[in-house]
């Protein structure tokens, strides 16, 4: 009789346990009310998310950079204060020339900063990337001095590079481009100096990489340079066919840009080095 009472009531206990255990699943334990937002997370939502579905990624997530270069979050504090002039600079000069649905429609969801360099095996340093049209890293965060013109030209130069990635990324450039200088393109860009790549018909030596850097360094370069600033470029360049060759792919650029966009690229490069101008006298 004890032995049944034995196993009787171990039975309850199992029974009570099994109950109490449907309880415990039944109530998560996980926290799923959404964080406060922060003042800067406002911000960028009022800014960024809510107008052009831009999310802006300032804190550190292992999934959205590399794991094998030396990398980490921006300084909170220069969030806003860069996000102020890549808003200014990037997105209302493309909207005044463009139209406000410019960038609404044509834009990288995501914009991922990171406070430190990209420094590659090779030695370059790698200063922004776009990916799939959908997003943008933005490296060096943390080392920008907008009253240093050439350093906030350079920034904004890798901005104007990649959104064109993704411009061409919805709309295919001419592959006339690419036959202008065909046998300049070379992955060891970096052994040349740009002053010897002009020489060559490339605006840049990172422009003799392949034919879409090609194309997307003769945009950025001339959208972070004044109409004089570029003609003095071209001015410096000694070879006649190197001159010739630029001006051909120049002429390329600009009719892209009208043609699938309507965009007078030259309209855009006035208003965009007023602006950054503006900034880095500030």
């Amino acid at each position: 009789m004890k032995l049944n009472n034995i196993i009787y009531s171990f039975f309850l206990m199992l029974l009570f346990s099994a109950c109490d255990s449907e309880k415990s699943l039944e109530e998560s334990i996980l926290d799923t009310s959404q964080p406060a937002l922060s003042e800067l997370d406002v911000w960028l939502r009022d800014s960024y998310v809510s107008p052009y579905n831009i999310e802006v990624l300032y804190e550190w997530d292992d999934n959205q950079v590399t794991q094998s270069r030396y990398l980490y979050p921006p300084t909170e504090e220069n969030v806003k204060p860069l996000m102020e002039q890549i808003l200014d600079i990037w997105i209302n000069s493309y909207s005044e020339v463009g139209g406000d649905d410019f960038v609404r429609e044509i834009a990288p969801r995501q914009i991922v900063l990171v406070g430190g360099y990209n420094v590659n095996p090779s030695g370059t340093i790698t200063l922004g990337l776009a990916e799939s049209g959908n997003k943008i890293t933005l490296f060096r965060v943390d080392d920008l001095d907008f009253s240093d013109l050439e350093q906030t030209r350079r920034f904004f130069k890798t901005i104007q590079h990649e959104y064109c990635h993704i411009l061409n990324q919805n709309k295919i450039f001419s592959e006339s481009f690419g036959d202008i200088t065909p046998s300049g393109y070379d992955g060891d860009w970096h052994l040349t100096s740009t002053e010897n790549a002009r020489e060559e018909g490339f605006i840049t030596n990172y422009a003799k990489s392949r034919d879409s850097e090609d194309f997307a360094e003769m945009t950025s370069v001339m959208l972070t340079n004044s109409k004089e600033e570029y003609e003095a470029i071209i001015a410096s360049i000694e070879s006649e066919t190197a001159v010739a060759d630029l001006r051909a792919k120049e002429a390329i650029v600009a009719d892209y840009f009208l043609k699938e966009w309507a965009i007078d690229i030259y309209e855009l490069q006035a208003i965009n080095y007023n602006k950054l101008i503006a900034l880095t006298q500030n």
